[in-house]
């Protein structure tokens, strides 16, 4: 049997905690359930709220399915690519970085190991506009469902 050296544990504790604490803040707002089931918990549309790492005053909040029952208990469920997404304006805008068009501001698993659904921001500089687009992708195949998200951010202009 081998056993982990202390350093390769303390490598696995620094990367979790990178993984962690670089995660944007987010929180759950609320659920709905939309199944009952007998065993486990019911089926639920759940509000997650985010807001962006590199624009202070931007929120923005996703509902998304998700699945119950005893799959969905043991977390095996794999769930649907559905998801809707508000973005808004809660404050002073502050850029605190380049903005990158695609770039990942929230993702979650939506099965035990290939699919996840991500929330990717782009820029129109034309109309000063930033653009939240919410999916979900596998490893091979994604699916074309998808929500939109605008924040007009006047008085800001790109550098």
């Amino acid at each position: 049997m081998q056993s982990f050296s202390a350093g390769g544990i303390l490598l696995v504790v620094v990367l979790f905690g990178w993984w962690v604490f670089s995660r944007p803040d987010r929180g759950t707002t609320g659920s709905v359930s939309t199944h009952f089931h007998l065993f486990g918990p019911n089926d639920k549309i759940v509000i997650d709220s985010f807001s962006d790492p590199k624009v202070q005053g931007v929120a923005c909040y996703i509902a998304r399915a998700q699945t119950g029952g005893m799959k969905g208990e043991l977390g095996v469920a794999q769930d649907t690519s559905d998801a809707s997404i508000a973005c808004r304006q809660v404050g002073p805008i502050q850029v605190l970085g380049e903005l990158k068009d695609g770039e990942r501001v929230f993702d979650e698993r939506r099965s035990p190991l290939f699919k996840k659904l991500q929330v990717v921001r782009f820029f129109d500089p034309k109309r000063n506009v930033l653009i939240y687009v919410a999916y979900s992708d596998r490893i091979i195949e994604g699916s074309p469902k998808n929500s939109i998200g605008t924040v007009a951010i006047m008085g800001w202009r790109a550098p």
